[in-house]
């Protein structure tokens, strides 16, 4: 007896699989490059000072940024609380314009890696229109890749999120009529019915 033989494609590989460690090992390369012509240049202690520089930069940018969420975490909740005490629903917190902290800790730590290019994208990333900048290009490739991903997926679940945010709670359940018979079973329903519009 022969079984039917299925013949799968192989899967292509997508170019950040393939381009992401070839990028890394180049900006790996160049930093020990760069870090050595500064060290010929300027010294060998030149090169350690700004490294050490650097890194208590990024430690003082990430602690500040960190300190930022946090008192931004409590802001939101005791909010919350009091419209909740008020009897009102809560509303969904809207962040202030610029006051993102994940590109300030990314820019924190590119600050603390060793290397001088790493040191500069950080610095740049700690300036308000080039993070106003990225936040926008990162957040339209975010949504352009979610609204092109499978139904179903993790794509369409946020969608599904932003759609209905802040009150898509859906409660599974079954309807049982006073009789104790589920809904829909034998006999006429000749109850009253609401509208199903507002």
């Amino acid at each position: 007896m022969t079984t039917g033989t299925t013949t799968t494609a192989p899967r292509r590989r997508s170019p950040a699989r393939t381009f992401l460690p070839l990028a890394v090992a180049a900006w790996l390369i160049l930093e020990i490059w760069l870090l050595g012509v500064v060290a010929g240049a300027a010294g060998g202690f030149t090169v350690a000072v700004l490294l050490a520089g650097g890194l208590v930069l990024g430690v003082v940018v990430i602690k500040r940024a960190g300190r930022r969420a946090f008192r931004n975490l409590t802001r939101t909740f005791h909010q919350a609380q009091e419209q909740a005490m008020a009897g009102g629903t809560p509303s969904a917190p809207q962040p202030a314009k610029g006051s993102g902290n994940a590109l300030t800790m990314l820019a924190g730590l590119l600050l603390i890696l060793p290397g001088l290019l790493s040191d500069v994208a950080g610095l740049l990333l700690l300036l308000p229109p080039v993070r106003a900048f990225v936040s926008r290009r990162a957040g339209r490739t975010l949504e352009r890749r979610m609204a092109s991903g499978a139904p179903g997926g993790f794509g369409d679940a946020y969608t599904q999120a932003r759609i209905h945010f802040p009150d898509g709670k859906v409660v599974q359940g079954e309807v049982i009529r006073e009789d104790g018979s589920p809904a829909g079973g034998p006999g006429p329903d000749t109850g009253h019915r609401p509208p199903l519009t507002p």
